[in-house]
């Protein structure tokens, strides 16, 4: 081994049988493949130089490690491969600075790397982590790869600890599962963040992952990954055809006060709540949502505060009644995927809001009415008014209904207008048997009660009629309410003509 240091070669004791040389299994390896911990961390500290014309390097494949392996606070220059080695005990690297390291395939009690640094990579695939990672504060210069580790929760059942860690590029954890919560508080990522085909598992905690106040330059990923050969799916949508591992998460996610440059993607994602437990989005920034997973059957989905430009959605992705919070949710293009009618996206908003709340429809009306779906964004408004209307008193109530019946709260206008003509034509036939006499005789023009109910009806027009005819008794009141009902109707039509001349 110290020569395979000094030669930057690998220094390889497996036996060549996979049931003996694999370290997650029960097969016991003896002293003739064991090294101490202080050994390993003498060659990496102050190891002997490097053979002339070659670069010191230690590569273990097949090795047991005895003890705690501890680089706390150390300086390590060469670079780090380990690849199917079994740790005795935890590895501590706190405070420790490395170029790159490279654990693959590597059975860990545990590792704890609370502000560890790395100029290059740190690599962690498939590795067993049986009592957690911990990498508070840690700042890895270009990638972090966790794909398919397997992470064990610690004592206070968490399966990564990663609080304010910064990761100069990608942090790429496909097909990992874990079996406590990630946390990953106020999280940098330089490029994306990428969860496909994850299994995400907390079955004692609130959250499986616990990530509020991050921020992911480009995209976040929790979408499938492709099980064939991961390494040429890693980063990339699986080809059709393709067998697929869905993003799945058994517990809780918070993604509060995060920042992403690009998207966040639950593309098929599958969540498993408990009635406490939410898909938390509040007040989230990012250009684009794609809320393509399936509908949690318990469990809450809130996106209050939350601002995004494009909501790529799909019907059967949203949760039920009581079951959607998003107030002050801002969005500015809706973008769904598949049938997604007016209906059910009224429904939406009344599973949104069990009691009332005018701004998510006012919000909604506003996306369709910008994108030249006026029609729409009037049944909208007026469906948010019927929702006002199961709020009010009695009295008010009785009013409302009879708004929606004859005029629709305004937002049909055309039915305003057949109103007009109807009383137009009830006011001509009643007002021909009307008796009729002039405020001056002998002059103004001659009686026409079609006329005469015209110009009651149209407000400020005047056609001569109503000033020059005087009624008695009950007919006064006739006009009267005529008068009146044509105030109401004649506003009804203006507002709807002045919306569609505004929106052409």
């Amino acid at each position: 081994m110290w020569l395979a240091f000094r030669n930057g070669t690998v220094y390889d004791l497996r036996s060549g049988v996979f049931a003996v040389d694999d370290p997650h299994g029960g097969q016991p390896w003896g002293p003739e493949r064991s090294v101490r911990a202080r050994i390993v961390a003498w060659l990496l500290l102050d190891g002997p130089p490097a053979l002339a014309g070659r670069v010191s390097s230690l590569k273990l494949q097949g090795l047991q490690i005895t003890d705690v392996l501890d680089l706390a606070g150390g300086t390590i220059d060469p670079y780090v491969e380990l690849k199917q080695c079994r740790f005795e005990k935890e590895v501590l690297l706190p405070e420790a600075r490395f170029t790159t390291v490279r654990l693959v395939d590597c059975s860990v009690p545990r590792l704890e790397g609370a502000r560890v640094h790395t100029e290059g990579d740190l690599h962690l695939p498939r590795c067993r982590f049986h009592h957690g990672i911990r990498l508070t504060d840690a700042h890895i210069g270009t990638d972090l790869l966790l794909n398919q580790a397997v992470v064990f929760r610690d004592r206070r059942g968490k399966s990564l600890t990663a609080d304010g860690l910064t990761v100069g590029q990608d942090l790429q954890a496909e097909l990992v599962e874990t079996h406590g919560e990630i946390s990953l508080r106020g999280a940098t990522i330089g490029v994306s963040l990428s969860l496909r085909g994850s299994r995400l598992s907390n079955t004692q905690g609130r959250h499986a992952l616990n990530a509020p106040q991050m921020s992911v330059e480009r995209t976040m990923y929790m979408t499938p990954a492709g099980l064939g050969n991961p390494w040429q799916f890693s980063g990339s949508t699986p080809a059709r055809g393709t067998r697929v591992q869905r993003f799945q998460c058994v517990g809780g996610i918070r993604l509060d006060d995060g920042r992403f440059g690009d998207a966040v993607d639950l593309d098929s994602a599958h969540f498993v709540l408990a009635n406490d437990q939410e898909i938390s989005l509040r007040r989230i920034q990012t250009p684009e949502l794609r809320f393509l997973g399936e509908r949690p059957r318990r469990g809450r989905v809130v996106l209050s505060g939350a601002k995004i430009v494009n909501l790529v959605d799909k019907a059967a992705g949203w949760p039920g009644p009581g079951q959607l919070r998003m107030g002050g949710f801002a969005y500015e293009n809706l973008i769904p995927l598949g049938p997604f009618p007016l209906t059910q996206r009224l429904e939406w908003l009344a599973a949104a809001t069990p009691e009332y709340n005018p701004e998510p429809y006012e919000r909604l009306a506003a996306v369709l009415r910008n994108s030249g779906e006026d029609a729409d964004a009037r049944e909208v408004l007026l469906s948010k008014q019927r929702r006002r209307r199961e709020t009010l008193p009695p009295a008010a109530k009785v009013w409302g209904y009879l708004q929606d019946w004859t005029v629709a709260y305004g937002y049909r206008p055309g039915r305003a207008a057949v109103w007009m003509a109807v009383l137009w034509a009830v006011g001509a036939f009643a007002f021909h048997h009307a008796p009729h006499p002039p405020m001056k005789p002998g002059e103004g023009p001659q009686w026409d009660s079609t006329l005469f109910a015209l110009d009651l009806l149209l407000p400020v027009i005047d056609l001569g009629q109503s000033s020059s005819w005087s009624l008695r008794g009950g007919w006064q009141w006739a006009a009267a309410i005529m008068v009146i009902l044509g105030w109401i109707l004649a506003t009804t039509v203006a507002a709807g003509a002045t919306r569609l001349l505004r929106r052409n």
